[in-house]
């Protein structure tokens, strides 16, 4: 399957970007959703996290507090490491099942004509780029992502802190294969991708939701 990992920093689009992909017939594959689906009490997983960052992470259940995880865990750049280190082996390994077409199919299973990956964190997770035949930056200067960011309740101290453990824009846009400029918000962004569509012959995208037995 055709994939395309869709990179960017914090308030630059990218979520808007795969939410429209998806619309247009793209399998949409959330990295930060797919990491929690992998924290279940007693796993591996979720014990070398709490044993890295506090067992006061876990709730009494034994689940993980993602509000209290995500205060350490991205509270400086070699903390992002540590979990990063923990949770990419095994995400990689969960989002190859996903993407790579199987060798042969036993059940009907849906096809997708593409796959769009949304990756929140590409710091350190460069060892899964090989699963993409393009990667897609959306970007979009600081100032105008920390007003996004702002407007949608979140602190400016706290854009601040993410903002830190997050690579600058060029360092970013320099591991693309395209960029979107999103700095005019979402008319524009969807005009470009409607052209990325039409390059890759996605415009016409209908086989979503089709079987493959």
């Amino acid at each position: 399957m055709f994939t395309v990992f869709v990179l960017g920093n914090i308030a630059s689009g990218k979520s808007t970007a795969c939410r429209y992909l998806e619309s247009r017939g793209a399998l949409l594959i959330d990295l930060d959703v797919l990491a929690k689906s992998l924290y279940v009490p007693g796993s591996d997983i979720v014990n070398a996290l709490a044993e890295e960052f506090g067992w006061d992470i876990l709730d009494e259940e034994g689940g993980v507090r993602s509000n209290i995880l995500a205060s350490r865990a991205f509270a400086s750049p070699d903390a992002v490491a540590r979990l990063n280190s923990i949770v990419h082996p095994v995400l990689i390994e969960q989002l190859s099942l996903r993407i790579l077409d199987p060798v042969c199919c036993t059940v009907s299973t849906p096809r997708y004509p593409f796959a769009a990956v949304e990756v929140s964190a590409p710091a350190g997770f460069e060892d899964a780029f090989g699963l993409a035949d393009e990667i897609m930056v959306v970007s979009a200067p600081l100032e105008v992502r920390r007003e996004r960011a702002i407007h949608r309740g979140m602190e400016a101290s706290d854009f601040d802190a993410r903002c830190a453990c997050q690579p600058d824009e060029s360092s970013l846009c320099s591991l693309a294969t395209t960029v979107i400029d999103n700095a005019a918000g979402d008319s524009s962004l969807f005009v470009q991708l409607d052209a990325w569509l039409a390059r890759h012959g996605l415009m016409d995208a209908t086989d979503k939701g089709t079987t493959d037995a």
